[in-house]
């Protein structure tokens, strides 16, 4: 299912390619994750790295998620990141395959034990629904001569889960043409087999920013340094991170709603970072304008004149935990966001998802996304995309939704994690974290369900563009929580009491261990501390042994 603003995004850039590609790539050795991001733009740049071959000829139009894996056949090595991705591309298979073995090279593959230790690993699944097979016809009924032959399908890829899931990210009902069953049937198979003491794990990688050390290649931008990464599992009905991390919210503002004018300054931000790493935050969360209904309008060289120099201060923090935590920016603006991540943020959270504050979208909401994705695709950093229809206190009617806020959250903002990952210049799917926008254009009950039922939001179903998508929950303090407060009791024996922001952290309790419940990677909290507490206890309740 494809929706507007997908379909607005991909006529931007429109193909003529004639073939339809899956390459599945993978890595063990160095720094896996750059290896791969590395092999990625090297793909659609062939001008580079063959003669007689045109610029354009080969696009990635869209990628699985990122899996860390136990090693197949020789296992006596490292674990495996491996992936996928789809491209259009003219070339024929032949010269694919040498650009492939070409790119190998030049990320740092060297000979070695067949299935063992490599850079990179770069492999044709699918191509079209062609069956090639350059051996002799002797060796073709067997897995015998593979070696600078071109075999397609892969001919083990039915055997191979860390090949199929990956596919099954982006083609599940593609038909083998060989097998005769869908990418999604062949998992399942296989998955019902699976023995393995280290399943398959869903991966995010973190950016190291400011860039100290990178690889550029000739015709690419620099590839910054990977070496930190969070889990998920994925092999349940509700994909529990193998970790729930917490975010710690810093408000570079005086008028954020729950805690403006409070670290504002620069000393008070610092105090603030380093008492909620100490308590265990996992990343810090920093924003230069608040997007409570009413705030007022800051410009984007304020935003980052009030952004930067925290983003600055913490990675000159005198603790090494301090200094190296993980930072994302809170912000919609590309410019803001550009700047921060060069200062030393690692990661993009953007309560509109690329699109700007306007609702409903226009042509402007389209220009504004292909311009946050072009920066985020060359940052190569994960990006948090939260629900919401503009203004924070607005547009809370989903009657047109059968199954209300759940289904129009999944609607509205699969359609624009679709335009962001799929296409020419499309985000790394594993690189997206989705936010159902709790607090943002929905009821008191709307936020509810939605706690409630979180983990539907990304289940596993078919036709659900969020499928598998790691969740942050964000409903500290919230305004939906002191409307709730205010309620007297059934019997009406409480009244119910007002609360200011600051005075809802148990409130704020419930919600966090109901987002851990439901399956949640992260939450944005206010008070690391005692949210930390809350995170410690309904983990070990709700994890699986």
């Amino acid at each position: 299912m494809t929706g507007p603003l997908t379909s607005a995004i991909r006529n931007v850039y429109p193909s003529s390619a004639k073939h339809n590609v899956a390459i599945a790539l993978g890595s063990n050795l160095g720094d896996r994750f750059a290896n791969i991001e590395t092999a990625l733009r090297l793909i659609e740049q062939p001008d580079q790295l063959l003669t007689d071959v045109a610029a354009n000829t080969v696009s990635v139009v869209d990628t699985s998620f990122m899996y860390e894996t136990a090693p197949m056949y020789v296992t006596d090595q490292p674990r495996f990141a491996n992936c996928a991705c789809l491209v259009e591309t003219n070339m024929e298979p032949w010269i694919l395959l040498k650009l492939l073995k070409r790119i190998e090279t030049t990320v740092g593959r060297v000979p070695s034990i067949q299935n063992g230790p490599r850079a990179v690993d770069l492999d044709i699944i699918l191509y079209d629904n062609e069956i090639i097979d350059t051996r002799a016809e002797s060796l073709r009924d067997t897995l015998d001569g593979l070696a600078d032959e071109l075999v397609v399908p892969h001919p083990r890829m039915a055997e191979r889960e860390f090949v199929l899931r990956p596919l099954a990210d982006m083609i599940p009902e593609f038909v083998h043409p060989v097998h005769k069953k869908s990418i999604r049937t062949l998992l399942g198979d296989i998955v019902m087999q699976s023995n393995v003491d280290f399943p398959m794990l869903k991966v995010t990688p973190f950016a190291d920013y400011p860039i100290t050390e990178a690889r550029q290649l000739l015709g690419t931008h620099q590839v910054p340094s990977m070496g930190r990464y969070w889990t998920t599992h994925c092999s349940s009905d509700i994909q529990r991170p193998t970790k729930v991390r917490l975010m710690a919210t810093l408000n570079a503002t005086p008028d954020s709603f729950s805690d403006g004018s409070v670290n504002n300054t620069l000393s008070a931000a610092l105090t603030y970072s380093a008492a909620s790493v100490r308590a265990g935050a996992d990343i810090i969360d920093i924003g230069g304008y608040s997007t409570r209904p009413g705030a007022a309008f800051v410009s984007p060289e304020e935003e980052c004149q009030r952004v930067v120099p925290v983003i600055q201060a913490i990675r000159s923090h005198e603790e090494q935990n301090v200094s190296s935590a993980l930072i994302s920016i809170d912000t919609f603006r590309w410019e803001v966001a550009e700047a921060a991540v060069l200062a030393g943020a690692n990661c993009i959270n953007d309560v509109y998802s690329f699109t700007g504050p306007e609702y409903p979208l226009t042509q402007s909401s389209e220009k504004h996304l292909l311009k946050m994705r072009e920066v985020a695709r060359k940052l190569a950093v994960p990006v948090i995309l939260m629900h919401s229809r503009g203004d924070a206190g607005s547009n809370k009617d989903y009657s047109q939704y059968k199954g209300g806020a759940l289904e129009g959250v999944r609607v509205e903002l699969g359609d624009k994690v679709e335009a962001i990952i799929k296409g020419k210049g499309g985000v790394r799917r594993w690189f997206v974290i989705v936010d159902p926008g709790i607090g943002f254009s929905k009821t008191v009950e709307a936020n509810c369900a939605l706690l409630r039922e979180a983990s539907s939001m990304t289940a596993n179903t078919p036709v659900n563009p969020l499928a598998g998508y790691p969740r942050l929950i964000g409903s500290s303090r919230k305004s939906f929580l002191g409307a709730i407060l205010e309620r007297p009791d059934a019997d009406g024996t409480y009244k119910g009491r007002k609360t200011e922001p600051k005075e809802r952290d148990w409130a704020t309790a419930a919600t966090v261990a109901c987002a851990i419940q439901q399956g949640a990677s992260v939450v944005r909290v206010h008070d690391v501390q005692d949210m930390r507490d809350v995170v410690a206890v309904a983990s070990a309740i709700w994890s699986s042994p």
